[in-house]
């Protein structure tokens, strides 16, 4: 059994992003036609969909770059052990290991935080941080790209697993701990007024 880093996630701030999500979710449905318009124009109900799925777009870019150091870091653990570093192990071990087959109490942390498909939200933003260096501003994306982000996403994702052979890990030899990045602090503080 391998202990790797822990994964910690850091918040996205967005003052109006729970409401950009929310704004868009129903714009989606009024497109739809599952919802009334409610007197908006087709062309208002297109750009609210738009401004929540850039806002998507913008949560999942940070959430990636979490993502990204902590696979970094247990690459970095892999290079200096003599046992994992001849085996095969690449990006798509871990981010496969994330996505497909995380250690049970892994995915009840997630599940008691209110992430219920942490598969999709974990491949799409290793996909968005295939793409992009840096968050990209809203005009450089066409609408047909924020509409079906997700779509280019998975597609990101899974061309960037196929890139290379990998290694597939198993929950029974890999563990690591989860936390939020407030979570992460204030653990290390109890344990600096503890020492």
């Amino acid at each position: 059994m391998w202990e790797l880093p822990p994964l910690i996630l850091h918040p996205f701030s967005d003052p109006t992003g729970p409401d950009k999500l929310v704004e868009s979710s129903r714009a989606h449905l009024m497109m739809q036609g599952l919802l009334p318009s409610g007197g908006l124009s087709p062309e208002e109900i297109e750009e609210r969909l738009l401004v929540g799925r850039y806002c998507e777009i913008r949560m999942l870019f940070y959430v990636g770059k979490d993502l990204e150091r902590w696979v970094n870091q247990c690459l970095e653990i892999v290079e200096r052990d003599e046992m994992l570093s001849s085996r095969g192990i690449r990006f798509g071990s871990f981010a496969d290991f994330l996505t497909d087959s995380p250690p049970a109490h892994i995915r009840e942390k997630l599940n008691r935080w209110g992430v219920v498909d942490y598969r999709a939200i974990f491949i799409r933003a290793l996909g968005i941080n295939a793409l992009f260096a840096s968050v990209p501003e809203r005009e450089t994306l066409s609408p047909l790209f924020l509409k079906q982000y997700y779509r280019f996403a998975d597609q990101l994702f899974h061309s960037r697993l196929q890139g290379e052979p990998f290694l597939h890990l198993e929950p029974r030899n890999f563990n690591f701990e989860l936390y939020a990045s407030g979570e992460y602090s204030r653990m290390l503080e109890k344990e600096w007024e503890e020492s």
